[in-house]
C-alpha cells in the first residue's frame, strides 16, 4: 500500500485528485493540507510514502516545503503537482529535491506512473517538459565547462543578483534585501544577460542551477 499525502490550497482541485486516487487499488491517502506550512505537520506525524505536492500557496510554498521534507524525512517523495509547465520551476524543483515533476493538466495514468515511480525511488519527469533537460545537458556538454569561467566575468554583486533572480525574486524584492534601487537591479540585470550571452530569465536560472549557485 502506498500511503500519499495531497498538498494544494485549492480544496476542490485537491478533493477531486483525493476521490480519484482512492479508487486506484495500492492507493491510500493519508492525508490533506492546503498549506506548506500544513504539510509538514502531517509529514512529522505520519511521514507517507510519497507527498503530492503543488507550488504556488500562501506561507512558505510548495518548493520550500520540499526541501525541508527531502532533508527531513529522505525516506519520503516528493511529486510536484503544478500548472507550471516552465523550466525555470522544473530546475528549483529539482534542486529542492523534489522526485517528480508532473503538471496538473495529466490524465490519471500518468498521475499513477509518476506516484508509482517516485514511490520506487526513481525520478519521473512529465514527457513535455524532458526536452528542455536534454537541450541544457547537451548545452553543459558542449560548452565543455566554459560557462565557469564566464561567470569570473561577473562581479560580486552581480553574482548576488543572479542568484536572487534565480530563487524566484522580482526586482523589487531584490533591491529590498540588497539596499538597492528598482533602477539599480535592473541595470545589473542587463549586464548580466549582456555579459553571459542570455536572454531570458529561465536561461538564467539554468546557468545559475548548472553553476550551483542556488543552494
Amino acid at each position: 500500500m502506498i500511503d500519499l499525502v495531497l498538498v494544494d490550497d485549492h480544496t476542490l482541485i485537491r478533493q477531486a485528485i483525493a476521490r480519484a486516487l482512492a479508487q486506484v487499488e495500492g492507493f491510500q491517502v493519508v492525508g490533506q493540507a492546503g498549506t506548506a506550512e500544513e504539510a509538514l505537520d502531517l509529514v512529522a506525524r505520519h511521514p507517507p510514502h510519497v507527498v503530492l505536492m503543488d507550488i504556488s500557496m500562501p506561507g512558505i510554498g510548495g518548493l520550500a516545503a520540499t526541501e525541508v521534507i527531502r532533508k527531513t524525512y529522505p525516506q519520503v517523495g516528493v511529486l510536484i503537482l503544478t500548472v507550471h509547465d516552465r523550466e525555470d520551476y522544473l530546475f528549483i524543483a529539482l534542486r529542492a529535491g523534489a522526485s517528480g515533476y508532473i503538471l496538473k493538466g495529466a490524465d490519471i495514468d500518468e498521475l499513477i506512473e509518476a506516484i508509482q515511480t517516485v514511490q520506487k525511488g526513481n525520478v519521473y519527469i512529465y514527457p513535455s517538459m524532458i526536452p528542455k533537460l536534454v537541450s541544457d545537458h547537451l548545452h553543459w556538454v558542449e560548452t565543455g565547462g566554459t560557462e565557469a569561467d564566464e561567470l569570473k566575468r561577473l562581479s560580486l554583486r552581480e553574482r548576488e543578483i543572479l542568484k536572487l533572480i534565480a530563487e524566484g525574486l522580482g526586482k523589487s524584492e531584490i533591491a529590498r534585501i540588497l539596499c538597492l534601487s528598482p533602477h539599480t537591479v535592473r541595470r545589473h540585470r542587463e549586464h548580466i544577460m549582456e555579459k553571459l550571452n542570455l536572454h531570458s530569465r529561465s536561461e538564467l536560472i539554468g546557468l545559475a542551477i548548472r553553476r550551483g549557485l542556488l543552494k
